[in-house]
């Protein structure tokens, strides 16, 4: 009873965002255990209080394009715009016009994109996003950045993650600049 519901679940997810929830849908299959401990990971990749959509969805988008080719981007560009967040916003970050985002939506992707890229000034952007939102905003953006990285990963390790798709806003097609290759170690 608990898959057919989890089932049902996903198939509605996929119909409200247009996204492919087959591997989850194999998690489901043939590791129902792992797919129900998953699940926990879902609701947690939610959790947004007290850092503002901009900020948050900049960082989860940076995750996104880190590991993506298109659909999860996609996925998170339709729930940055169900949360409210503008559409030149999205677009900004998008195309990695730091000139064209506000002050929290440069705060999130700015950070998203240090840590991501280990950059050596990750220490004062974190400074920074702890002196606009306390400890809770650097928790929250950090987990918007990883949860916007894990779909990603593990649509690609049940293999997947092959299919690359357009990013588009609003219907809007944009082409998406990844500012995130990290720094040779």
């Amino acid at each position: 009873m608990l898959k057919a519901l989890a089932r049902r679940m996903l198939r509605r997810y996929r119909a409200r965002y247009d996204y492919d929830t087959s591997y989850l849908e194999l998690m489901l299959d043939e590791a129902p255990s792992a797919f129900f401990k998953f699940a926990l990971v879902m609701g947690a990749a939610q959790h947004r209080r007290v850092a503002p959509p901009q900020a948050y969805f900049a960082a989860k988008l940076v995750g996104a394009m880190a590991e993506d080719c298109g659909p999860c981007t996609q996925l998170v560009v339709d729930m940055a715009r169900e949360a409210g967040m503008p559409d030149h916003q999205i677009e900004a970050v998008l195309t990695a016009d730091a000139i064209a985002m506000t002050a929290d939506t440069v705060l999130g992707y700015r950070f998203a994109r240090a840590v991501v890229t280990r950059s050596p000034d990750d220490g004062d952007i974190r400074e920074a996003v702890r002196a606009r939102w306390g400890e809770s905003g650097v928790i929250e953006l950090t987990l918007a950045l990883q949860f916007g990285r894990i779909f990603p990963m593990i649509k690609a390790g049940l293999g997947h993650g092959a299919a690359c798709r357009r990013v588009s806003v609003a219907g809007h097609p944009v082409d998406v600049v990844n500012t995130t290759v990290p720094h040779a170690a």
